[in-house]
């Protein structure tokens, strides 16, 4: 008697279809994100870059230079002035304005304060208003010509207040900025307060913690990733200052010049004077100087954090 064997079973073929599949989806899924992407972001810096290594020269047009314009840049003495005011500019008015933001915060979260809701919706408004309305409210405010400043000095017979001169300008422009972005600062404040575990303070209030002990052992660490964020935004917005001083400058020629912050210092070379290859140039070298600095800030505040 014969015994045939079996037919060995059939194997099933791998699923590398299935599979290309999938991946064709999931590019799918994202290429609406990569492309705007690409062209939001990553295509205006690349072509920054492209004319930042170009010059526009009066023998053989626009030629490439390599790192001459960046070069040029550290050797221009307009562009360290700029960089220096913006820099006085966020060491004094980032901290008075998140202080301010701080206080603000803590006193709407108090559960003290009457119509809580009315006072941040008044200090909250001020970031509405858009930041032309506000440069031009707050220069007709500060002429000396016109306006509160005028009729301030001559209800006391001189000229005491003169926010155009060149040692109060800066103060000028912060009062500016934060009227603008307390309320804005203090929103992102308010928001870390409320997320604190009610638990916590009644914790505090068995132990006999005051409202002031409550503040500095509870309140203040819960918001320190807060501050942090802010902190970052507000050192990103001074770098960035261009719209407060380029408005007022008609009122101040004197004071604010063509190169009272880097951002001018670019926006006149590029559609004043017609290089674009040195203000490209310049635009990078503050894009990498404001990222690294909000780099910092933010690598400390997360290991404070973390601690």
């Amino acid at each position: 008697m014969t015994t045939t064997a079996a037919p060995p079973p059939a194997l099933r073929p791998p699923r590398r279809k299935r599979r290309a599949r999938i991946d064709d989806r999931g590019w799918l899924f994202v290429a609406p994100f990569a492309i705007v992407f690409a062209l939001v972001f990553l295509a205006p810096l690349a072509y920054s870059l492209y004319l930042s290594v170009f010059r526009d020269q009066l023998v053989g047009g626009n030629a490439f230079v390599g790192f001459a314009n960046y070069i040029a840049v550290f050797g221009d003495g307009k562009f360290w002035d700029g960089l220096g005011r913006v820099s006085l500019f966020l060491v004094v008015q980032v901290p008075v304005m998140l202080l301010l933001a701080l206080a603000a915060a803590l006193a709407i979260d108090s559960a003290r304060l009457h119509a809580a809701g009315f006072y941040r919706i008044v200090i909250f408004l001020p970031y509405a208003v858009p930041a032309v309305v506000a440069v031009l409210m707050w220069g007709y405010i500060y002429g000396d010509l016109f306006g509160l400043t005028r009729n301030l000095n001559d209800l006391l017979g001189g000229s005491f207040i003169q926010p155009f001169v060149p040692e109060w300008m800066l103060v000028s422009i912060g009062n500016i900025v934060t009227w603008q972005f307390v309320g804005y600062n203090m929103l992102i404040f308010y928001s870390s307060l409320k997320t604190i575990p009610g638990e916590l303070y009644e914790a505090a209030s068995i132990d006999g913690a005051g409202a002031w002990r409550t503040i500095f052992s509870i309140k203040i660490p819960a918001v320190r990733g807060a501050v942090v964020i802010a902190t970052i935004f507000s050192i990103i917005g001074s770098f960035q200052l261009f719209n407060e001083p380029n408005i007022l400058k008609p009122l101040a020629p004197n004071t604010i010049t063509t190169f009272f912050t880097p951002n001018m210092y670019a926006y006149n070379l590029s559609f004043a004077g017609q290089q674009y290859n040195y203000a490209a140039t310049v635009a990078i070298i503050m894009g990498v100087i404001t990222a690294v600095i909000a780099y910092v800030v933010q690598l400390r505040g997360s290991r404070q954090e973390a601690r």
